[in-house]
């Protein structure tokens, strides 16, 4: 699959795809070193993956915007009623067209006013969020689930919950077997 290929642009998963998430260092037991460096990394994502990439050509494939209703594990872990529209923002993270990452983004409406989230395009949202001074990260939750809005398959996703004063959004990035077939990287 290439990152120029779209794919699809589904409304917000049902209750069902709710996704098992738990704390990183449960984790850690079954997840190699190597993918320990990545998943429990808190800098930004896009500037290790540029340097994984070695000059490759870095670009953020934006897949999908639009206002819709979290998960059930999602408006949880933003502390929503789950029936809260939200702002969604799908992309995939490619180096020379192949995605390598594909990340959800979810803010709640509520806390947007003011932030121009939906003219970042296929911009990076960490390239904004890891420039704020005042920028909170909460700990971070890892599942071994694929990213339920892609489907390409991947070994570990990872989430965790930007705050900037008033300004929330839970973000999810899920790594790809491309991106661990491009790096040697073991399975798990």
């Amino acid at each position: 699959m290439t990152c120029s290929r779209r794919v699809r642009n589904a409304p917000a998963c049902p209750a069902a795809s709710a996704l098992p998430w738990r704390p990183l260092t449960a984790a850690r037991p079954a997840m190699a070193p190597a993918w320990w460096r990545w998943v429990a990394s808190r800098d930004s994502l896009t500037a290790r993956l540029i340097a994984a990439g070695e000059g490759r050509r870095f670009r953020v494939r934006l897949l999908s915007q639009r206002l819709g209703r979290p998960r059930p594990d999602e408006a949880r872990a933003l502390g929503l009623p789950a029936n809260r529209y939200t702002w969604l923002r799908e992309v995939a993270l490619c180096l020379e067209e192949r995605p390598w990452v594909v990340a959800r983004s979810v803010a709640p409406l509520t806390r947007l006013r003011g932030y121009r989230l939906g003219q970042l395009g296929e911009r990076s949202l960490g390239s904004w969020l890891f420039r704020q001074p005042d920028l909170e990260r909460s700990p971070i939750e890892v599942t071994a689930v694929a990213a339920p809005f892609h489907d390409a398959p991947g070994p570990w996703g990872r989430r965790s919950v930007f705050r900037h004063g008033r300004f929330a959004v839970l973000v999810q990035e899920f790594f790809l077997d491309t991106m661990a077939d491009d790096l040697a990287l073991p399975p798990r």
